[in-house]
């Protein structure tokens, strides 16, 4: 990896000393980056909604950006850097649906209101930006982090834009998402008019026990083409929880409980009210424990990063080349005092109506200062966590589990026992809405460091990509209302217990919204089942010290995270992403060059774009005339032909669609 950086490094540094000033941060690219970042918000919102995972983005915008701009005169490899660094906000500023849609679930939000989602999605995510920028000598250019994406991304952009072989690569990778997304997006079209099932199932009791269990899998290609992105370290983990959760614990829970009817419902039941609270230990445990691992490092990395500045200072660098040059201090100052009011204003008309009506301007005041606080700490973890393990597997939602025990702890100690017990449900709801604020923040900052050092190797402009990723922040964020308001009006969230609110159709699981919610609802006195999730947390202290003996083993690493979100999520939508993960490792090993693998996960991107926007085209369907089921060509009556025939096609369609691909990218090779 560090051979690579100095090659890459070197290559694009020397290139930009050649050719001097190069088209960088134009309208044609942050317009483009815009673009991108509708479509993978809208798909990163579906997907993070139904299993809690989101895809990084930053490789796929590269590849689409070197195939359109080519057809343009004058693009450049830092043009296309901008669009990338513009578009990756959809793969982060996404992750606020970790928490919003907890507001539909304890009751006090019955849609999201544009507004203030918006400006609670923008105004955190410039911070965002604003606290990562002082970051970035210090973990990108001070620092020896990997910065795995980061440097996968150089490596994209060189290749596709600096040779005859990466020009045809970026068509023919456009050609792999694009059949991927129809594929994908085909597939669901069937399901919806019923002709093919989208899940294969059976449930079933054991010998003559009330124990109840089952295998369920839902036929989606999105699920496994996360699996394919996640590898098959987190798949294999996702697979561990799986069998915890229904091959352990609801087979025990069931027969304890004894639970009389059909083993599907028996065993749902019993996962339902008992299981997810146990993922829930081992995610808050998992979630705490990998946080506290790194605040060593974080600690050595910013002390060793300070004392380089200090040494560069004081040799008299007063030119900076360009790759050096950040926003200025005094425009990240403007920034500061222009985001401040927006904040203020949020909290103080998110209390300002209901119990907390008198306590208002002390709470948004107090809170103002708690989010920059706690911003800034997110900004610096997860700045660090990028660098060391990459965006996408870097535990954001254990951050956001930080931030809503800080500030429900806050409130209850604070303001609950002036505000009295009618405050309870809005205390909540205020905790809730913090955590996103602080969530906003951390999930940019995470992203940018990333997209920084993409940068450096190019040798790009740091201030220029800063200024494209507040564009992409403004662009997600507008984008991120709607498409929750609609996926709201059409599929719904399924209440907490207790709320008395009525359980939708078909409701999305929204896994880490639900937890959190739970959390706060739990510190502010409104009822949580804490036995079961110290016991899950008794269970994820275990599956640290196995992940920690793996690694010293030199085996496969199990990331206890993965397994807490693996016995927390339904089996359906946990099952397919193991699957995928099998699946990308099989093909990555039998095609071993770097472009067969960088095929299969344009491919895995198109499966999940595809399908994602089909779920949001089907929402607005859903809404529009008001039926379940709008595309329904027969009834329900069979199940077992409609399981059968999609069982089939889709193993048939893995297998053509990587065939086809391994192909394409052998014509790229050759």
């Amino acid at each position: 990896m560090v051979v690579a950086e100095r090659r890459i490094g070197m290559g694009m540094a020397e290139n930009r000393a050649e050719t001097g000033a190069l088209r960088e941060l134009t309208a044609r690219g942050l317009l483009l980056g815009a673009l991108i970042t509708f479509v993978f918000t809208s798909a990163n919102v579906y997907l993070g909604l139904r299993v809690g995972l989101t895809f990084a983005t930053s490789i796929p915008a590269a590849v689409i950006s070197m195939a359109v701009l080519r057809l343009v005169r004058g693009a450049t490899i830092f043009e296309n850097n901008i669009v990338q660094t513009v578009a990756s906000a959809a793969g982060c500023i996404a992750s606020i649906i970790f928490v919003l849609p907890g507001l539909i679930m304890i009751g006090w939000w019955q849609g999201f209101p544009f507004w203030q989602t918006f400006l609670l999605c923008a105004s955190g995510g410039m911070m965002g930006v604003v606290l990562s920028v002082p970051l970035r000598r210090a973990l990108v250019t001070g620092s020896d982090l990997p910065y795995p994406e980061g440097v996968a991304a150089a490596e994209v952009l060189r290749v596709g834009t600096q040779t005859s072989e990466g020009a045809a690569e970026a068509r023919v990778g456009l050609r792999t998402i694009v059949v991927g997304a129809v594929a994908a997006m085909g597939f669901a079209v069937l399901g919806a008019t019923r002709l093919v099932a989208t899940e294969a199932s059976t449930w079933f009791r054991l010998g003559s026990s009330d124990a109840a269990t089952g295998v369920s899998a839902s036929l989606s290609f999105a699920l496994l083409g996360a699996g394919h992105l996640v590898g098959l370290s987190v798949g294999l983990a996702m697979g561990l929880g799986v069998v915890i959760a229904f091959g352990v614990a609801t087979p025990i829970l069931s027969a304890i409980a004894g639970a009389p009817g059909p083993a599907e419902a028996a065993a749902l039941a019993v996962f339902g009210s008992q299981v997810r609270f146990l993922g829930a230990g081992v995610i808050g445990a998992a979630a705490i424990w990998t946080l506290g691992k790194l605040a060593r490092p974080l600690w050595r990395g910013m002390a060793g990063a300070i004392a380089a500045s200090k040494a560069r200072k004081a040799a008299g660098a007063d030119l900076l080349p360009v790759e050096e040059r950040d926003i200025g201090v005094g425009w990240l100052a403007v920034i500061v005092a222009g985001m401040a009011p927006p904040i203020i204003g949020l909290l103080w008309h998110f209390a300002g109506e209901g119990p907390l009506a008198a306590q208002a301007l002390p709470l948004s005041l107090g809170f103002y200062v708690y989010v920059l606080l706690m911003g800034a700490f997110v900004a610096a973890v997860c700045g660090y966590m990028a660098g060391l393990i990459g965006s996408s597997n870097s535990p954001v939602s254990g951050l956001a589990i930080l931030a809503v025990l800080g500030s429900a702890l806050l409130l209850a100690v604070a303001v609950q026992p002036l505000a009295g017990a009618e405050a309870g449900p809005q205390l909540v709801a205020f905790a809730l809405f913090v955590t996103g604020l602080v969530l906003a923040c951390a999930v940019i900052a995470n992203d940018n460091l990333q997209d920084l050092k993409t940068g450096q190797l190019i040798g790009a402009t740091p201030w220029k990509q800063q200024v494209a990723l507040m564009v992409g922040v403004v662009a997600g964020s507008a984008v991120i209302p709607p498409i929750l308001d609609l996926l709201n009006a059409a599929y719904g969230f399924a209440p907490l217990p207790g709320t008395g609110l009525p359980i939708p159709d078909n409701p999305l699981p929204a896994p880490q919204a639900t937890l959190i919610a739970g959390l706060a609802r739990g510190i502010l006195g409104e009822g949580l089942d804490w036995n079961m999730i110290f016991i899950g947390a008794a269970i994820g202290l275990l599956l640290v010290a196995l992940d920690g003996l793996m690694g010293r083993k030199g085996w496969l690493r199990l990331p206890p995270l993965a397994v807490g979100i693996g016995i927390y999520l339904p089996m359906s939508a946990t099952l397919p992403v193991v699957i995928g993960a099998l699946i990308g490792w099989r093909y990555d090993k039998r095609r071993g060059d770097p472009v067969a693998q960088r095929m299969g996960v344009l491919l895995a991107s198109g499966f999940i774009v595809g399908e994602s926007l089909f779920g949001v085209l089907l929402a607005g369907l859903i809404v529009a005339t008001g039926s379940g089921a709008p595309l329904a060509l027969i009834g329900e009556g069979h199940a077992g032909a409609a399981m059968a025939a999609g069982t089939v096609l889709v193993v048939a369609l893995l297998v053509g669609l990587y065939r086809w691909t391994a192909r394409a990218a052998g014509r790229v090779a050759s």
